[in-house]
């Protein structure tokens, strides 16, 4: 089964597809979807969309997992931004006809680290420990989205076996890591995308 995990923001959407089969997990591609900040707030999410359809078109996901809306009471308009992008992001799921879910950010935290309230570093060391990476996923937002895609892939699992310690030998970060953007160029296999390295 194939996972599209997003960590949705109107400046900067983190996303991370992993490919599921039992308790093993592969890491496909992720990037993060960065609309211009210069436009207006429909031109942002007009990108926002594109960019996320693309996504979806160019690795064909099973399933989209979103993290859950939240915010603090001292930053209410957070939520209010965060329900934009997450609003262009759900109709491109919907549009594509790929199922959509959300998590927490405390159920991810706790079923990857055991801890509900864990640090992001520890969140993202759990992520490498999963997918055998050698290098972190860069920014955060991978990261999380890419928490989000195995937390939901791994969620009828024990916890010994989300804690489980990959090969040694698997593969570093791979170089198609990158950062899409809404103006994008044409690049292999037809995904949109700049060939940024994160």
């Amino acid at each position: 089964m194939r996972i599209l995990g997003v960590d949705p923001g109107l400046r900067t959407t983190g996303y991370g597809v992993v490919d599921v089969d039992g308790a093993t997990c592969r890491l496909i591609e992720g990037g993060v979807l960065r609309p211009t900040a210069s436009l207006s707030l429909e031109g942002r999410l007009a990108q926002l969309h594109a960019a996320m359809l693309d996504v979806i078109r160019a690795t064909q996901p099973a399933c989209m997992v979103v993290e859950e809306l939240w915010s603090t009471p001292k930053h209410p308009l957070t939520a209010v931004v965060m329900g934009h992008a997450r609003g262009v992001i759900a109709l491109a799921a919907g549009q594509s006809n790929v199922a959509f879910e959300e998590l927490s950010h405390v159920t991810v935290k706790r079923a990857l680290t055991g801890n509900g309230a864990a640090r992001k570093e520890q969140v993202k060391a759990m992520v490498c420990v999963r997918l055998g990476l050698t290098v972190p996923p860069e920014p955060d937002d991978v990261s999380d989205a890419l928490a989000l895609a195995l937390v939901f892939a791994l969620r009828g699992s024990t916890p010994e076996l989300v804690m489980e310690r990959a090969p040694s030998n698997r593969p570093q970060l791979p170089e198609f890591l990158r950062a899409r953007t809404g103006s994008p160029t044409r690049s292999a296999g037809g995904a949109q995308a700049r060939p940024e390295r994160l």
